[in-house]
């Protein structure tokens, strides 16, 4: 893939939270934000499913996700790396 379009995909940071399934992680995405009334800030997570083809992500694993095609009905992300 060129460096073009992978400069135009959505990417995020978070933390494997499961690794159980083949070729498959779960990451848990905060994103931090402040409220529109109260103007504190607030933690709010999301878990991502994403691809890992070799399997190398761990639970507890610091990873970045890239968007991808669709490879299954929750899975439309793809690891891109692993930073321990």
């Amino acid at each position: 893939m060129s460096e073009n379009k992978i400069a135009s995909k959505r990417k995020l940071e978070g933390v494997v939270v499961s690794d159980k399934s083949h070729q498959t992680i779960v990451v848990s995405v905060v994103r931090r934000f402040k409220h529109p009334k109260y103007s504190k800030f607030v933690h709010e997570s999301k878990k991502y499913h994403a691809h890992d083809l070799k399997n190398e992500a761990k639970v507890g694993d610091k990873v970045v996700i890239i968007e991808s095609r669709a490879y299954s009905k929750l899975k439309k992300w793809e690891l891109m790396r692993v930073n321990n």
